[in-house]
């Protein structure tokens, strides 16, 4: 087995700009917002591959990658997408969410309307990849699809791109919509490209660093 080498960065950087560095990236990661409200224009689909391609460098049980991006641009497999999407967030918002949700998720201002499925010029549907007859037994599945999804929304954040995770709940008939086997197990969906000139974000505040990390 041939073993190669990877030198760590541990030293490379003088203390100081290694801190401005990490400064420098959780500013700039500070400002990402969630947004829900796209304009159509397109985008570099060489921007959305080299996301991607980020997003894969995550790590994952065993190295076995269990995750599936599949993107979406054709109008109509988008108007699907968003049909079925909002079939389930009706029955959801009207029958299923707990008052409790509800309450939480007000000051987000959304309901079970998903236009952004189809006006936003991309949307990328991530699969978890299960085991199946093409595939092996994968290990700690959710936590590597997950590590993988945070890549992938700050890779687009940093090339300038707006982003949005959405779940509907159930989501099984994104394999109907995406052509994918039953072994790949959808995670999260997530339409992409510029805010819209009108775009709006609720003003939320995020945790103080002094509530997130604790020393010991």
């Amino acid at each position: 087995m041939d073993r190669i080498g990877v030198a760590t960065t541990g030293g490379v950087l003088p203390a100081a700009q290694m801190v401005e560095t990490a400064r420098e990236f959780a500013d700039r990661m500070a400002a990402r917002r969630s947004i829900r409200h796209f304009a159509p224009d397109p985008v570099p689909m060489e921007v959305i591959e080299e996301a991607v391609r980020a997003a894969s460098t995550a790590p994952s049980g065993a190295n076995l990658q269990p995750w599936r991006f599949v993107v979406i641009t054709d109008p109509e497999r988008k108007r699907r997408l968003r049909e079925a999407a909002e079939a389930e967030e009706r029955e959801f918002y009207q029958r299923r969410a707990s008052a409790q949700w509800l309450e939480a998720i007000a000051p987000m201002g959304t309901d079970w309307r998903k236009p952004f499925l189809e006006v936003a010029p991309v949307v990328i549907v991530v699969f978890e990849v299960h085991q199946g007859p093409r595939t092996p037994k994968p290990y700690y599945v959710k936590e590597s699809v997950g590590i993988a999804v945070g890549l992938l929304i700050t890779a687009l954040h940093q090339a300038g791109l707006a982003t949005l995770t959405h779940t509907p709940s159930p989501m099984r008939f994104l394999n109907t919509v995406c052509e994918r086997p039953a072994e790949e197990r959808p995670y999260v969906v997530m339409p992409v490209g510029f805010p819209a000139p009108d775009a709006w974000v609720p003003d939320l505040e995020r945790k103080p660093l002094r509530e997130v990390l604790v020393r010991r």
